[in-house]
């Protein structure tokens, strides 16, 4: 048996200059996630983290459920721990069997200040706060709510030697910004029910990019760490460039060209292709509707070319062409109607259906 990804969710800073929410911080709460399974295996430890924090972070007590079964989570032993500033936590393993498809439940209470905590900041999910300890509480007396993950990067799966386990790395298409928060209609989500074998983790952050900083750091940057650290990795999904387009408008920035783009591409696929994992590219979603600070016809003439170089070029291993698949055929700059979450740049649950719905299964395969 190994120990591999059964969940992940990337994380940014709590402290960027760019924000598409706000940031938080705790003080004798407990935050209660839901953490919906892309693999499962015969037990768990869970994956917490104060990478951006700025002061150490106590958790006093955490634990798990997955349906009417409940855990507690020890670190090292003791149901207390200290998460140092810049550092992370793997849990003790807990015997918990846990299928593809559940939702495992994560309740951390933090009894001192925490400062403002290391979060994932779009997921499609809310995070339920109440006050004091509830850690052990079935039903959860929460007073408020909000759309992100808190403190925690993944879960790990004790699985057979044989599994196999795919990344999707990429932006909000990844993330699943536009589709119903709460119902696991991400594209990811979608593709893993097509899978009958092995399955893909949930690497996306809204708003990355592959070449610059902004919303996380950039593709590149955080590659080894989103991406090599996982074990018994076979493949690996991109979905970039919509905010290397989008965002310098709004951000003031010197405009991306297709030869950067590209150059990005080949230097991820070479990153890979050393690790010995297949790359699946997609070729850029269609954004025109997005409004003109962020869908300039420089960018989209700039997403045309980069597109047509993803279909064409020998660099990956596979593409799926998601920018045909979403395309409103009469405008194909556009999102679709049908597929459009409403803001002219995202996809809405139809959307990640056809989205996932574009990748070749036996491009997936060993």
């Amino acid at each position: 048996m190994i120990w591999t990804a059964g969940f992940r969710t990337a994380v940014i800073s709590p402290h960027e200059q760019l924000q598409f929410s706000e940031p938080r911080g705790f003080a004798d709460q407990t935050v209660r996630q839901v953490l919906h399974l892309a693999g499962g295996g015969a037990a768990v430890r869970i994956r917490l983290t104060n990478r951006f924090g700025h002061t150490p972070m106590t958790v006093g007590a955490a634990g798990v459920a997955v349906g009417h079964r409940q855990a507690v989570l020890t670190f090292g032993g003791a149901e207390r721990c200290v998460i140092p500033a810049g550092e992370e936590v793997a849990s003790d393993p807990v015997d918990l069997p846990v299928t593809a498809g559940a939702d495992l439940v994560l309740s951390l209470y933090f009894p001192e200040k925490t400062g403002l905590v290391t979060h994932s900041h779009k997921p499609a999910e809310v995070a339920r706060i109440a006050d004091g300890n509830r850690v052990t509480s079935p039903g959860l007396a929460w007073t408020g709510q909000v759309e992100a993950r808190f403190a925690v990067t993944g879960v790990d799966v004790l699985a057979a030697p044989d599994t196999t386990v795919a990344v999707a790395f990429g932006d909000s298409w990844f993330e699943g910004v536009g589709t119903t928060t709460s119902a696991n209609h991400r594209s990811v989500d979608f593709l893993n029910r097509r899978l009958k074998r092995g399955w893909v983790v949930n690497q996306g952050i809204a708003g990355n990019r592959l070449l610059r900083d902004g919303v996380g750091e950039h593709a590149l940057a955080r590659f080894d760490r989103d991406v090599l650290s996982i074990p018994a990795l076979t493949h690996v999904l991109v979905h970039f460039g919509i905010n290397d387009l989008g965002l310098p408008g709004m951000l003031g920035e010197p405009p991306v060209t297709a030869d950067d783009l590209v150059e990005g591409f080949r230097a991820l696929a070479d990153r890979a292709h050393s690790a010995g994992l297949r790359i699946l590219a997609a070729t850029i979603g269609p954004f025109a509707g997005a409004g003109p600070e962020i869908s300039t016809p420089q960018g989209l003439a700039v997403r045309r070319e980069v597109n047509e170089w993803i279909r064409t070029t020998g660099t990956f291993d596979a593409v799926f062409d998601v920018a045909s698949a979403v395309a409103d055929p009469d405008a194909p700059d556009h999102i679709h109607p049908a597929l459009d979450s409403g803001d002219g740049m995202h996809l809405n649950d139809k959307g990640a259906e056809a989205m996932a719905a574009a990748v070749n299964l036996d491009d997936l395969a060993l």
